[in-house]
């Protein structure tokens, strides 16, 4: 990464330039975020590193005019403590700058935000997709597939599995009947809740085969700590030889 140049459009040009860097397919560091296994994940976490990349690029800017400043205008010799530099009220052009840069940055990020959220919220009903019932109990979890008429149901202590195909998107509808809940699986980078009355649903398309471990992001209750599940994502053949064993 080059350091921003100082002018007026080197705020955006540089945000820009990290979700350029990352759209253009370079690889950049998770920046402390875990490896997506999800389709959704992938936009969310290149979302997180450009705003990392950002923030990098700020925080050197700052500094740098930091160090800057305490160099260029630190006390000389040459001069007696009574002496005062030249004093100036205002700089209207500085101060337009400096208005201007902040204004930009928020106005990047905030673009990219929206692009993000509207891709990962959005659920194509069209598509050929799995489609699962999520309804989440105190203190654990049922999973229907309404379309191949099978129900799995966990116990407090004994968490049930979630099974997906690989590359293909699943359509989560997540329902509560008593207290909130939230359907969270840290490996896909998203998070939806469980409201009471409330009709929510989440799609997801897994993007590398495993097992991984989901859990319940809102405080429900006495058994809370205890509502885990697994969600296991197989090929294709795989998915339709546990139909079939089902």
């Amino acid at each position: 990464m080059r350091l921003l140049p100082r002018t007026r459009c080197c705020a955006s040009g540089v945000v820009a330039l990290g979700f350029g860097w990352i759209l253009a397919g370079c690889e950049l560091p998770s920046f402390g975020a875990p490896d997506s296994a999800s389709d959704e994940g992938d936009r969310i976490l290149s979302l997180w590193q450009g705003m990392f990349v950002a923030a990098l690029a700020v925080g050197a800017l700052v500094w740098g005019l930091l160090i800057f400043v305490l160099l260029r205008y630190r006390r000389s010799k040459r001069h007696t403590e009574d002496e005062l530099p030249s004093q100036n009220a205002y700089n209207i052009p500085l101060e337009a700058v400096y208005t201007t840069i902040p204004i930009l940055i928020v106005a990047v990020l905030f673009g990219f935000s929206v692009f993000t959220e509207n891709k990962v919220n959005a659920v194509d009903h069209d598509s050929d997709a799995v489609k699962v019932d999520v309804i989440g109990f105190q203190w654990s979890w049922e999973f229907r597939y309404p379309d191949e008429h099978i129900t799995i149901i966990g116990e407090p202590g004994k968490p049930p599995e979630l099974v997906l195909p690989v590359d293909r998107p699943a359509h989560l509808q997540l329902i509560s009947n008593d207290v909130n809940h939230s359907f969270w699986v840290p490996d896909f980078l998203s998070k939806r809740d469980l409201i009471p009355g409330v009709d929510n649903e989440i799609q997801i398309t897994p993007t590398k085969t495993g097992s991984y471990i989901g859990r319940c992001a809102e405080f429900c209750g006495l058994d809370h700590w205890r509502m885990n599940y697994t969600v296991r994502v197989v090929s294709a053949a795989d998915y339709d030889a546990w139909l079939a064993a089902r």
